[in-house]
């Protein structure tokens, strides 16, 4: 062996001694991280604890919930008890002409009956003629005091044409719709999570590969010194190494400026005062999906966008039942009784009201309710159609994620070959240090697209499965999986 191929064999066999392997390189990342592990499933359990906005989804259920509670007695009697306690002050005048008039007749037809009283006439006759004088022709008064009063009274309407019971349901179509609303809240939280978690698990691996890169490169780089200050190599060759080292630390710190970013998005969701470690890792499963027609067929009974159109539809068939009712007659009960004292008024009885004519036109009104009916009913069917769509082309995004993660495993392979062919020659003298530092860097290349693909895939599994309705199932496609990417 000539001198200068020796001295390159000693330098290449020297730099791949130190390199740690490229396979071991997430485990790198999991050793520096100080964060403490959390599983996928109880990062979900803590997410479903702290999350402000499902707080909130719930909240909206509960304040709908209670109000269809307290609705429950609509229709039933209402009692009420009153009572008062008045002081009054009246002044006026009590107008007496017509009693003075009136008194001045009768006394006036008494002229005849006069010399009939003997000694008494000339009296009774002055007494007569004085008495309507005497009568002022108003009388004023001033009454003062206090009353207090006590009643109790009741109303109980027993027929309202059916607008009782449209209230009633439509609080309890309310209170569906909120459900429905927090179902879906719920997934989203769920998605944003794997979206976030995952997230994560791909940039530290990123990080992992572009670090040993540039540990790999370094190394490189240090033996173009040594070869350059031999004569074995020409000066350009050194600065490509150079080249290729800085390039490689740039997208070195760009990966951990990724990564830390994932951290605190992942961190913010959920609520962590430290960091958070994934310790899911990310997987595929490169056997294909069950059929298409399945996961239809499960997002027609689980989809929360289902369930609240139905809840819409009932609330619209509600208010057509309420305007109904307005064409209807009502019937009442009622009754009131006073408490103060044993000979206490009181009255009762019952009511009926039709209305005949409104100022507001209850037939448009009907009309309108009607069409709330209709768009409930073409909105389910729109809705149903875009659902199905929706999983057809989460399913398919599934499918294209797995081929290509298949599709780069012989990429892989063939980078790995190259690294130990350009070893080879190194040591050989039929390549040359930059061709090396190239294989190094075209591995990193794809294993980081593999990774990507992995990714892809994790995404488009959750996307699938969340709009399927049965995000809950992502654990179960998870342990199942053929590949995990530690």
């Amino acid at each position: 062996m000539r001198p200068e191929r020796f001295t390159a064999w000693i330098l290449a066999t020297a730099l791949c001694a130190a390199a740690p392997a490229v396979q071991g390189a997430p485990d790198a990342a999991t050793r520096t991280s100080a964060a403490t592990a959390l599983s996928l499933q109880d990062a979900r359990t803590r997410l479903l604890q702290v999350s402000d906005q499902l707080a909130a989804a719930r909240a909206a259920v509960e304040s709908k919930r209670l109000q269809t509670q307290g609705l429950q007695g609509l229709g039933g009697p209402i009692v009420g008890l009153s009572a008062s306690h008045t002081r009054y002050s009246l002044h006026g005048e009590l107008d007496l002409a017509e009693a003075k008039q009136e008194i001045g007749n009768r006394l006036s037809e008494l002229g005849p009956l006069l010399p009939a009283l003997g000694p008494l006439a000339q009296p009774v006759g002055q007494l007569a003629t004085r008495l309507p004088q005497a009568i002022p022709d108003a009388l004023p008064y001033h009454l003062k005091g206090t009353r207090n009063s006590q009643a109790i009274s009741a109303v109980w309407p027993v027929y309202t044409g059916g607008a009782t019971q449209a209230v009633k349901d439509f609080s309890a179509a309310q209170q569906d719709e909120a459900q429905a609303d927090a179902q879906a809240t719920t997934h989203q939280l769920e998605d944003t999570l794997v979206q976030r978690y995952f997230g994560v698990q791909l940039a530290r691996r990123a990080v992992a590969l572009r670090q040993q890169a540039a540990s790999t490169i370094a190394e490189h780089d240090h033996a173009a010194e040594r070869l350059l200050q031999v004569g074995m190599i020409a000066r350009v060759d050194r600065l490509q190494a150079s080249v290729a080292l800085e390039q490689a630390r740039r997208e070195q710190l760009k990966a951990q400026g990724d990564l830390a970013l994932a951290q605190a998005a992942l961190q913010s969701l959920l609520h962590s005062e430290q960091a958070v470690q994934p310790s899911t890792p990310l997987f595929v499963d490169t056997r294909p999906l069950p059929p298409l027609e399945q996961f239809r067929q499960l997002a027609l009974g689980h989809h929360p966008g289902l369930d609240k159109v139905a809840a819409k539809k009932a609330q619209a068939e509600q208010l057509h039942a309420l305007e109904n009712s307005r064409w209807k007659p009502t019937v009442a009960l009622f009754g009131r009784r006073e408490l103060q004292r044993s000979n206490a008024s009181w009255v009762a009885g019952v009511q009926a009201h039709w209305t005949l004519w409104s100022s507001v036109d209850r037939h448009s009104m009907q009309q309108a309710a009607a069409q709330k009916i209709i768009q409930a009913e073409r909105t389910d069917a729109q809705v149903r159609s875009d659902i199905a769509l929706l999983v057809e082309k989460n399913w398919r995004a599934v499918d294209d994620a797995r081929q290509q993660y298949l599709s780069l495993t012989p990429s892989v392979q063939l980078a790995q070959e190259m690294m130990r062919l350009r070893s080879s020659g190194l040591r050989e003298g039929t390549s040359t240090m930059i061709d090396l530092i190239d294989a190094h860097t075209q591995y990193t290349r794809v294993e980081t697209e593999r990774a990507k693909a992995a990714h892809d895939y994790v995404l488009a599994l959750s996307r699938l499965l969340d709009s399927a309705g049965v995000p809950e199932q992502f654990d179960q496609y998870a342990q199942r999986a053929d590949v995990r990417l530690r």
